[in-house]
C-alpha cells in the first residue's frame, strides 16, 4: 500500500474512523489493537503481547484484556462489512455458543470479521509460546461454528464485503464500487 490502511480516506474520515464506527453499531465498548503511539488520539489501545505475530497476536492481546464473553475481531481493511452483517454474526455467536464463530467466505475463514470467546485466549497463548502464528487450525481444535458462504448468502450477504484492501488497485476498486 505504501502507507498504513488504517489512515487512508474512506467516506467523511479515514478506513480507521469507518471501522469504528461500524464496531460501535454492535458493541458498547471498542478498542483498537495497535501501537499505543499511532492509534491513541482515535480511542482505547491494547498492544500485542506478543509483537510481530500476526493477526493472532492481536486476537491474543485483544482477549487478553476483555471480561466481555463474546468479542467481534474486525479488521480495518474490510470497509465493505455492513452493521446488518455484524448483528447476524453476533446473534449466530450467541445461538452456538462456541468458542469461535468464522464465515467461511471468499475463498476461506474470515479471522478478522468474526467472534472470539474470551477463554480462546488462552489457545492463541500456547499456539504463540510454541511459535505458531496461524489461526485456522486453532478452529478444529476448540467448538467452532463456521458460517458457510451458502449461509451467507441465503441471509442476503455478497461475499464482496470480505474483500480485503490490501493494494492500492483494491482501494482504488472498493472506492469504485462504493460510489
Amino acid at each position: 500500500m505504501g502507507s498504513d490502511k488504517a489512515f487512508l480516506p474512506w467516506g467523511q474520515g479515514t478506513l480507521l474512523s469507518h471501522a469504528l464506527k461500524l464496531a460501535s453499531t454492535v458493541a458498547p465498548q471498542v478498542r483498537i489493537v495497535g501501537d499505543k503511539e499511532k492509534f491513541a488520539g482515535f480511542g482505547t489501545v491494547i498492544e500485542d503481547v506478543y509483537a510481530e505475530r500476526g493477526p493472532l497476536g492481536g486476537i491474543h492481546a485483544a482477549l487478553s484484556t476483555t471480561v466481555t464473553q463474546d468479542n467481534l475481531m474486525l479488521a480495518v481493511d474490510l470497509p465493505m462489512l455492513e452493521p446488518r452483517f455484524l448483528e447476524y454474526l453476533l446473534a449466530q455467536a450467541r445461538e452456538a455458543q462456541a468458542m469461535v464463530t468464522v464465515p467461511l467466505a471468499a475463498g476461506g475463514y474470515q479471522p478478522l470479521t468474526a467472534v472470539y470467546r474470551n477463554e480462546f485466549a488462552a489457545i492463541c497463548e500456547q499456539s504463540l509460546r510454541e511459535g505458531r502464528n496461524k489461526i485456522d487450525p486453532l478452529f478444529a481444535k476448540v467448538k467452532t461454528r463456521v458460517i458457510q458462504a451458502e449461509e451467507l448468502a441465503q441471509a442476503g450477504f455478497s461475499q464482496e464485503m470480505f474483500r480485503n484492501l490490501n493494494t492500492l488497485e483494491d482501494f482504488e476498486r472498493a472506492n469504485l464500487i462504493r460510489s
